[in-house]
């Protein structure tokens, strides 16, 4: 009597290639030509001198990935994207045009899809639950209701004001819950909020131009006063500021997370906000946060495979301004100026200088001031360590560039750290804070606004 042989045991299901919606364009990944001139510009490369911690080696991982020689469920793989500081500055410096940024995006959106269907005996690890109730709440929630946004600010500044932050502090409360380091970039949240209900600042003298600002979600929150600066400066050189409301996140988190989809949902809600408001009637959409504007301009990119969309997109990107790049545009007011002077040193956000290549300007606005001195650190463009959340997902690597960036910032003597980004305030803050150094972090508007109007702040006094 024959006997059958049992069937072999199946092959372990594994996830090799990309697939589905939001698939790294092969096209895209084999631009790059593996010359290797992205290296040296590459923060992580910098620090660890690893080829896989490089563009370059990460496009061969993504490469692997997309012809089906690796798995998406790779541990190598995984960590190398989230690794990448997706800071752009390989971009900057390729000669082959490699679009760096859409590519690592769309691989960690594969990342995300796929670990957020994982059963939990296949092959990639599903995503922790504690993990996807925060991604839940904060990008599915936080993030798209600006009054949800606002309230927990509120919460936040109570806790800042009412001496629970000392007491967590101080009775040892937030080393016990292992979140010291984390609550460190905790911003202080300014004590009025830009809420956009359609108001309207009148220009100062000649009207040249009608802008509309965007106040996204924690520059209109921790950073109101920034928006006010920047308000009072447009003014002063004759813009007519409206707030077109409805407006809301940008949707950078989500885009730099893996959440394409949420990243488009509020970028459709930007769009129809600002075309309520007026968008035809507008010579610009203002932002005055590097990390949003580079968002805000890639909409289309973003849109692109939307029909109903990628027009509308095209017409609103087509207005979207820097506040830097537009006052060079437009030639800034520099008549009304008053002495400002102060040693100041500027730190490129790399969504400023790389994604968005904006570098003459801020420093051509800096200059403009009369008596302020612009000294040059060294690196000033390779990255913070700030990069959205990446003090969470990378902690050992944020301080290490953290503290890299504020060491070049401090050889220079400036009396003042002028920067162009809520990430990358709060993370020399910080940094500052460890080193016991008291060296005001300022935005460019704000220095500005101080000169218009002829009154230094007690950070400068």
């Amino acid at each position: 009597m024959s006997t059958a042989l049992a069937p072999a045991p199946a092959p372990p299901r594994t996830l090799v290639g990309f697939s589905g919606k939001d698939s790294p364009e092969p096209a895209l990944i084999n631009t790059c030509v593996h010359c290797g001139l992205c290296l040296s510009s590459c923060p992580t490369y910098r620090e660890t001198g690893l080829e896989m911690s490089s563009p370059r080696g990460r496009i061969y991982l993504m490469k692997a990935v997309s012809e089906g020689r690796m798995s998406l469920a790779s541990e190598v793989f995984q960590g190398q994207m989230s690794e990448c500081l997706n800071c752009r500055a390989c971009e900057a410096v390729c000669p082959s045009g490699v679009q760096y940024g859409a590519i690592v995006e769309a691989s960690r959106a594969q990342i995300q899809t796929a670990r957020e269907h994982a059963s939990g005996t296949g092959p990639i690890r599903p995503q922790g639950a504690s993990v996807g109730l925060i991604r839940a709440f904060v990008f599915g929630r936080l993030f798209k209701s600006m009054a949800m946004f606002r309230g927990f600010s509120w919460l936040m500044k109570m806790y800042q004001v009412t001496g629970v932050q000392w007491l967590a502090r101080n009775l040892g409360i937030l080393k016990l819950m292992g979140t010291s380091e984390m609550e460190l970039m905790l911003p202080r949240f300014s004590s009025t909020f830009t809420v956009p209900k359609g108001q309207v600042y009148p220009a100062e003298g000649t009207k040249r131009q009608r802008v509309a600002l965007m106040p996204g979600c924690i520059m209109s929150t921790a950073f109101a006063h920034v928006h006010e600066a920047t308000i009072r400066v447009l003014q002063k050189n004759g813009c007519e500021v409206v707030l077109p409301p409805n407006q809301g996140c940008c949707g950078a988190l989500h885009t730099h997370g893996g959440d394409l989809d949420g990243g488009r949902e509020l970028a459709r809600t930007n769009i129809v906000a600002l075309e309520q408001g007026g968008l035809d009637e507008l010579d610009a959409i203002i932002i005055n946060a590097a990390g949003c504007g580079s968002t805000l301009k890639e909409y289309g990119h973003l849109l692109h495979e939307d029909p109903a969309w990628h027009d509308r997109a095209g017409k609103f990107v087509a207005k979207v301004k820097d506040v830097h790049e537009f006052l060079a545009q437009i030639g800034l007011n520099t008549a009304d100026l008053k002495p400002l002077p102060v040693k100041v040193t500027y730190q490129e956000p790399c969504h400023l200088a790389h994604a968005q290549r904006i570098t003459a300007q801020p420093r051509q606005l800096l200059n403009a001031i009369p008596g302020l001195k612009l000294v040059e650190m060294a690196e000033s463009s390779l990255c913070c360590g700030s990069a959205g959340v990446y003090n969470i997902t990378q902690p050992e690597l944020a301080s290490s560039l953290g503290a890299r960036k504020i060491e070049n910032a401090l050889a220079t003597g400036a009396e003042v750290i002028a920067t162009a980004n809520p990430g990358c305030a709060l993370q020399l803050a910080v940094e500052l804070k460890k080193k016991g150094r008291d060296v005001p972090v300022r935005y460019i508007v704000e220095l500005l606004d101080e000169s218009y109007r002829g009154v230094r702040s007690k950070s400068l006094a």
